[in-house]
């Protein structure tokens, strides 16, 4: 094996453990991406670090710190290329400059504009050596989210859906609760925390008396991770053209909340949440309007729990990047609620998912799916 293969499958195998790091801000780091480092001198590994939270040290900074000394002519693997500006905390590019790092290896570029290279610019040109795209596919699947935001200015909608074995959501009468089990109810609190908005309709709310709050006690994690989750929880966003939810519903109570609507707010919403006016030509919500403004408030991941009507006007619009479903063991009959209102006549008209995991949650089963024509970007 001569010498530059055995490079790439040291620097394949640091790169892994700064992508593990990085997985440890899954639900923090909103919004800036998920970021970890790996610093290693003559094949020991002598500092480590992630990034928590937006403000406080980048993942190289803590590598740094726990490295000391041991930096100086060390590699630092970087799950992003390091940035190179002032924001709410310095230039991780000059930080590895001044520790005297010898090699830079990042698994892929930033695609923030403020960045796009300068980074990895400003490394060589302190004599740094550096390299990127050692493991990028992995690192791009880390920050889907970020990634989306900073190249085409608009959030990574995830839809989740439950549904029966018949394809149903809730009975004629609008019952669901439940259709699936704790476990993946548990998985469904997770999806919240990831995310940075949760967004739902107002016919969910007012059906349902929905909070879309996270519950430290569903998350299924340990002690520290639900710690942090709960410090930093997700904005929670109502779609309600007509503003028909009260005030006094518990959507509103369970905490601050933006309101997506068409009209002109009332002089009760003067003292109550924020709302958002984003109204289409034909008096309806424009989704794709509010997920632009979402996206230049620094929004990476929407989670969208809603109704038939709400969920399939995202998908009927082309809005959504990745479906989750998940599939309880039983029948609702045909009687019972569908899974989006989404009416097709011909088959040719079947818009086409690409399933990327099946997976048992508990007693229930979780589809993930994404449109063919995202799955083959």
């Amino acid at each position: 094996m001569t010498a530059s293969a055995q490079q790439a499958i040291l620097d394949a195998h640091y790169m892994a453990r700064a992508l593990e790091l990085a997985r440890r801000g899954h639900y923090t780091t909103h919004p800036n991406p998920r970021v970890g480092c790996v610093i290693v001198r003559d094949g020991e590994v002598v500092g480590e670090g992630w990034h928590i939270r937006a403000g406080e040290p980048h993942a190289e900074v803590h590598a740094l710190r726990a490295a000391g000394d041991n930096a100086r002519g060390a590699t630092a693997y970087v799950t992003l290329e390091p940035c190179s500006h002032h924001g709410r905390t310095p230039p991780c590019a000059d930080a590895l400059v001044n520790a005297g790092v010898a090699r830079v290896v990042a698994a892929m570029q930033d695609p923030n504009p403020e960045v796009a290279g300068r980074g990895l610019q400003r490394l060589a040109q302190a004599g740094i050596a550096t390299e990127s795209g050692v493991l990028e596919g992995e690192a791009r699947k880390l920050n889907e989210g970020f990634l989306k935001r900073m190249e085409h200015g608009l959030p990574f909608v995830r839809v989740k859906l439950a549904m029966s074995l018949d394809g149903r959501t809730a009975m004629e009468s609008g019952e669901s609760q439940w259709i699936t089990g704790p476990a993946a109810r548990a998985a469904v609190q997770r999806l919240r925390a990831q995310a940075s908005v949760v967004l739902t309709g107002a016919d969910t709310v007012l059906a349902d008396n929905a909070r879309l709050t996270v519950r430290a006690d569903e998350l299924g994690l340990d002690a520290e991770q639900t710690a942090l989750v709960m410090s930093r929880p997700p904005l929670r966003v109502l779609v309600d053209g007509r503003l028909r939810v009260p005030l006094d519903a518990p959507f509103f109570k369970a905490g601050p909340a933006l309101v997506a609507t068409c009209m002109a707010v009332e002089e009760q919403y003067a003292n109550g949440p924020e709302c958002m006016i984003v109204a289409d030509e034909d008096g309806q919500v424009d989704l794709r309007r509010l997920l632009v403004e979402l996206a230049a408030r620094g929004v990476n991941e929407v989670l969208v729990e809603a109704g038939p009507r709400l969920a399939g006007a995202f998908a009927r619009q082309g809005l959504v990047d990745e479906f989750q479903i998940f599939v309880a063991g039983k029948f609702l009959g045909s009687s019972a609620r569908p899974l989006l209102d989404w009416p097709l006549a011909h088959m040719k008209d079947a818009p086409q998912l690409k399933i990327i995991d099946i997976r048992a949650v508990g007693d229930d089963w979780r589809v993930i799916a994404v449109p063919v024509a995202l799955a083959s970007v």
